[in-house]
């Protein structure tokens, strides 16, 4: 029944924007583009906007029009905000080739045009931040939305930017001194569809301090995020057995899973002229969350029904399992900016300190009743993750005559990321006399109240360091309607590994990369233009694949053996785009995009016999690999003129996503690349009323992924939103707003082997039908302009 009505809405959605793009190709609408307009540029101003203008706009707000040279899109805060994201993650839904993998409700590791999250560089004010995971990615739900002044998607790299941006760079600008003069106050809450009410709250101020002018944001937001989980599970699988659910039914498994917690947010930033020449900047931001992962689950030896109490011989319970993982996250990062006009041009000094600590506490507590005597295990994981970054971009433009500019520069950046995994186990079989869980009463009974010493695991405590020194220069021109930028960045890693649960596990060597590019801007006419970019960018290798442990039954029953003499990951790549600006706001972009990857990491197997006997391996990452990535990319934000409906704007993004790689098993795709992702939606203004109201609608396309001993489908519901805002006077504005209104839910297909061998053959483990669902996200919001 949702997935019919998902089609429906998206139908009707789609007709209507068709409706109004084919008329936008009217002669009516060609003539009202042909005429003289403002350009739709990315704002630059030196001038704060007042508090009422941001908070009271009653105007819609399309993407902007990047003056850049290098193909980028621009989405200034407004175009997010009527639909109150709460983080920068679900704030990027809304803009194109942006992918998710995460649980309902939730926006974290962001897969530009579908590609795993390390293939993005992720920026924030310019400069790439530390975070906790393994592939060097960034959860972008970190960042509280509020703070956001606008998101910089670029699509191509630049010889000024570090080259680790394969799918692409995302950019977060926070507010800065000058984004705002007075302040507003925001106010309100969240209702879940279980009960639960979180607040919002959040305060930003802009003003004069010195000679400079300053910006304070401050906030607090509650984060809840109730799901309902199911899985079934076979010994066989549809390949091989057309009857498998009957035949190979193994056992079901329902779970609740609800995380809970609260993020605070902080963004200072005080920008000043000191003279004609020198302008400096100086910013720092703070996110801190708490959180608590609690998940419940019950798993019964039938497909349907629960009978008895756990302790009678009739029951279906066959496992109860209680798992709460303890999560304190801070990231924060200062960050100071000089540029001085001098006689032999303009320099920029740029210095960075950023900082990502993660600490987790989670516990495991699993009764398993089918056995002739129950058996308790508990486990305890203590993780201690820190990530810091410090930098110094120091760069130099030189200008001459006919609009040429030479910029030359040196970057250099000291990381260090320490890891510290602790383990420790408890399991005992269950006598008459213990207590044990009462399924119904969901009340988990502790049997212990005490862990021995946490013991690091294979690979659990190690420091890897990275020293980097990068030099740059690139020419870049205008010569009338034609726009050019040619340049080289030559990079230097010195990296060094201390693995301290291993013999011998220091292991340090040198990785280079000579990363040259080139881009292209053409004006057609006043509202038309054609770009065109190359560059070779890089990936980094993975810190878990580079501690030189081995790790035991890792994969399936194969173990897994860390390879220090990783080298980088390489692609040419190549953008071609034509963008058209439609009336005086509106924007219309078509891009296509191709990738060619080489010394692609991938899992090849040693040839030595694992620890898990004959039949299994030890299987160790290398550059063994090469695959391709392409697409095309259409997006389009603009008001409804030609319909003389200036107060009705559309949106519209449509990313169809490809590629190719060939591993131990086959042709597949990147891992996790969803085939498309399309965005669609309006906003009618009503000004007569002062009030306004939108619709948006979200679909993610299937995602396929194949390592050693997993296989997995991933497929997702569809998102609908929608928000209805009254604005008061000249002051205060009222929102509210529904997300999750269709209970999108993720559905997920697992094929799993024990070898290789079972794998190529079709010899299945399990296989296991999961789905996750939550339901609608209300919310009320006001703001009060001062």
């Amino acid at each position: 029944m949702r997935s019919h009505y998902n089609l429906k809405t998206g139908v009707a959605l789609a007709c209507f924007l068709t409706f109004g793009t084919a008329l936008s190709a009217s002669p009516a609408f060609a003539q009202a583009a042909a005429q003289p307009s403002a350009p739709i540029e990315a704002p630059e101003t030196d001038e704060p906007q007042e508090a009422q203008v941001i908070i009271v706009r009653g105007q819609i707000t399309y993407r902007n029009r990047s003056t850049e040279t290098e193909p980028t899109l621009v989405y200034g805060q407004d175009y997010f905000q009527r639909f109150e994201p709460l983080t920068a993650g679900d704030a990027l839904k809304r803009v194109p080739s942006v992918t998710f993998l995460s649980d309902v409700l939730e926006s974290d590791g962001v897969r530009l045009r579908g590609l795993d999250p390390g293939y993005t560089q992720i920026q924030i004010n310019g400069e790439p931040v530390p975070g906790s995971n393994a592939d060097r990615s960034f959860f972008m739900d970190r960042i509280p939305a509020e703070l956001i002044d606008r998101v910089e998607i670029v699509r191509s790299a630049s010889a000024r930017r570090q080259g680790d941006a394969m799918a692409g760079t995302l950019n977060i600008v926070l507010r800065d001194g000058f984004a705002l003069k007075g302040g507003y106050i925001r106010a309100g809450g969240l209702r879940f569809d279980d009960g639960e009410f979180k607040p919002s709250l959040g305060l930003v101020w802009g003003g004069t301090m010195g000679p400079g002018k300053i910006l304070i944001s401050a906030t607090v937001q509650g984060r809840y995020s109730p799901k309902v989980k199911g899985s079934l599970r076979y010994s066989d699988s549809p390949e091989n057995d057309p009857s498998f659910t009957t035949n190979a039914f193994e056992n079901r498994e329902d779970q609740t899973d609800t995380r809970d917690g609260t993020d605070y947010g902080l963004n200072l930033a005080w920008d000043a002229e000191l003279s004609e020449d020198t302008e400096v900047k100086l910013s720092a931001f703070y996110v801190m969350t708490n959180r608590e992962q609690d998940e419940r689950s019950y798993e019964y030896n039938s497909a349907t029904g629960v009978s008895g109490p756990v302790r009678t011989s009739t029951g279906t319970l066959l496992t109860d399992n209680a798992n709460l993982d303890t999560i304190d996250q801070n990231n924060w990062q200062l960050r100071g900016n000089v540029e001085h006009e001098w006689a032999l041009g303009e320099t920029t000094v740029k210095l960075s300190l950023a900082q990502f600590k993660d600490e987790r506490y989670e516990t495991e507590d699993e009764v398993d009743f089918d056995r002739t005597t129950p058996r308790y295990t508990g486990d305890l994981t203590q993780s201690d993750i820190q990530d810091v970054e410090v930098s110094v971009n120091l760069d130099h433009e030189f200008e001459f005559g006919n609009d040429l500019e030479l910029v030359a520069g040196l970057f250099w950046q000291k990381k260090t990321r320490d890891t510290d995994i602790r383990e420790d186990r408890n399991r005992f079989n269950l006598t008459a006399a213990d207590r044990i869980w009462d399924q119904f009463s969901n009340t988990p009974v502790k049997f212990r109240t005490a862990w021995d010493p946490a013991v690091a695991p294979p690979g659990g405590l190690s420091k890897i360091e990275e020293t980097r020194v990068d030099v740059f220069a690139l020419l870049e021109g205008d010569s009338g309607a034609l726009s050019w930028e040619a340049g080289v960045r030559y990079e230097t890693t010195q990296v060094d590994i201390d693995d301290r649960t291993v013999i011998n596990g220091k292991n340090s060597r040198d990785l280079t990369a000579f990363l040259p590019s080139a881009h292209l801007r053409y004006e057609l006419t006043e509202n038309d233009r054609l770009s065109a970019s190359v560059a070779r960018t890089v990936r980094r290798p993975q810190f878990d694949f580079i501690t030189p442990a081995l790790l035991e039954a890792e994969l399936g029953d194969n173990d897994l053996l860390g390879n220090p003499s990783l080298d980088l990951e390489t692609a040419w790549g190549l953008d071609v785009g034509y963008e058209r600006r439609l009336g005086r706001k509106g924007v219309a972009g078509l891009n296509a995009f191709w990738r060619d990857v080489t010394d692609l990491v991938e899992l090849t197997n040693t040839g030595v016999q694992g620890s898990e006997g004959s039949g299994t391996f030890v299987l160790q990452p290398r550059n063994s690999g090469s695959g391709t990535v392409w697409g095309v990319e259409l997006d389009l934000s603009t008001p409804l003129t030609a319909l003389a409906l200036d107060n009705t704007g559309v949106f519209f993004n449509f990313s169809w996503l490809d590629s190719e790689i060939t591993d131990a098993f086959g042709v597949r795709k990147f891992n996790s690349q969803s085939d498309t992702v399309f965005n669609v939606g309006f906003i009618q203004d009503l000004p007569s009323l002062n009030s306004s109201f939108g619709v948006t609608y979200r679909k993610q396309g299937d995602a396929f992924s194949r390592i050693v001993g997993e296989e997995v489908t991933t497929s997702y519901g569809a998102d609908l939103e929608v928000f209805l805002e009254h604005r008061i006077g000249g002051n205060f504005m009222i929102r509210f707003v529904g997300s999750n209104l269709l209970n999108a839910s993720k559905d997920e297909v697992f094929n799993k082997f024990t070898t290789i061998g079972d794998q190529t053959s079709r010899d299945f483990d399990e296989y296991e039908l999961e789905t996750e669902e939550a339901g609608p996200v209300f919310q009320l919001i006001g703001r009060y302009a001062f």
